[in-house]
């Protein structure tokens, strides 16, 4: 009966071991090095520059940056410079874009690109000094549902390669997502 329960304690600890490095091995990939979206599902967006965690793609908004899964990379107006604003709940809704640290260059992307703190103490990505998120409701590469969004102090808008605000609407809305505009309220 001993040898038993020995043997099925080893197969269990096994098991166990296994499943941690399963587990384990899915959670060590760098943000920075992980390789953009080639296209989205629908086909709205596909990246045409990499940099790993950094990208440019095309939209309904025309040309703007987007992350390594080609999701819409976001500033909100109440940011300075270098610093974000957006802190719990903000984060909640417009996660931030972290990375590891910068990459040096992203071909299409022509303002500087850099790190800084989030509120909480990530590292997160910046392009012409403004902190870039994603939007909790872009559920695919492309999406623009949070553009024009006022909330948080201020107002979100997707980021152009030169690092400034796309403050146009979206030129069709996607199927099923609205229009982005909120509401006038938090559209959450």
């Amino acid at each position: 009966m001993s040898h038993t329960r020995t043997m099925l304690g080893l197969a269990s600890a096994a098991t166990l071991t296994l499943l941690a490095a399963a587990c384990g091995s899915t959670s060590t990939t760098p943000a920075a090095t992980t390789s953009p979206a080639a296209s989205s599902s629908s086909g709205s967006a596909s990246p045409s520059a990499s940099g790993g965690s950094l990208a440019v793609a095309t939209t309904s908004l025309g040309k703007v940056l987007v992350d390594a899964q080609g999701h819409t990379l976001y500033l909100l107006t109440a940011d300075k410079p270098g610093h974000s604003t957006c802190a719990s709940t903000c984060l909640r809704y417009w996660p931030p874009a972290t990375v590891t640290s910068a990459p040096a260059s992203v071909p299409g992307v022509m303002a500087p690109i850099a790190t800084t703190k989030t509120t909480e103490g990530s590292t997160m990505l910046m392009v012409g000094g403004w902190p870039l998120y994603t939007f909790a409701k872009d559920h695919q590469a492309g999406d623009v549902t949070g553009q024009g969004i006022k909330a948080f102090g201020g107002s979100w808008y997707a980021v152009s390669p030169d690092g400034k605000a796309v403050t146009a609407m979206p030129s069709s809305s996607p199927s099923g997502s609205g229009s982005g505009s909120g509401g006038g309220g938090y559209g959450y």
